[in-house]
């Protein structure tokens, strides 16, 4: 069983290998603690959920966050040009969750900064600034000539109290009429 598990860590580590940088030092550090989780849960004969208890981030802020790469302080996986959908795909945090649980200020974004300067450029570059702006006073335009077509709306208190009058108008107008004997008419004969 020993050299099952054994091949369970190098699938494991290499694959984690992959998408993070690692020393040497870190790498040894990572199939031992790979290894004695895997002979643990094969000796339980239970599989629980691995989970890092100390919350301590799984690299620095400075390798974190990079110019041309973010990456996750949760699982420590790099190459991200955004983190937030990172965060609730593999995690189910939100960026605030995410600030608060590694002391993140802010000020500091969680997408690579140069991803971030040249979707800034492209937008200026397509002046979707001003295009939004033209869009605004469109429709700024469009709600204020709809508003000014339909007639003035009355307060809720006054409605009430007019529904109700004319109900009572309505009311005292229309009575049922009674019919009484001499009302009712006999069907006349025709006289030949």
């Amino acid at each position: 069983m020993t050299s099952s598990l054994v091949e369970l860590t190098a699938s494991i580590v290499s694959s984690h290998a992959v998408g993070t940088e690692m020393s040497s030092d870190e790498l040894i550090q990572e199939i031992n603690k790979v290894f004695a989780t895997l002979k643990k849960l094969d000796s339980d004969g239970v599989i629980a959920e691995v989970a890092d208890t100390t919350g301590a981030p799984a690299m620095t802020l400075k390798k974190a966050f990079q110019n041309d790469q973010v990456g996750c302080l949760v699982c420590g996986k790099t190459g991200f040009k955004t983190l937030t959908r990172h965060l609730k795909q593999t995690h189910n945090l939100k960026p605030g969750q995410y600030r608060k649980q590694f002391n993140i200020p802010s000020s500091q974004s969680l997408t690579a900064k140069n991803y971030s300067e040249a979707r800034r450029k492209s937008a200026n570059e397509n002046n979707l600034a001003a295009n939004l702006e033209k869009a605004r006073a469109v429709r700024a335009a469009k709600n204020k000539a709809a508003t000014s077509k339909s007639k003035p709306v009355t307060p809720p208190i006054k409605a009430a109290k007019a529904a109700k009058t004319a109900a009572v108008k309505t009311v005292a107008a229309v009575k049922p009429v009674k019919q009484t004997k001499q009302a009712k008419t006999k069907p006349v004969k025709a006289k030949a």
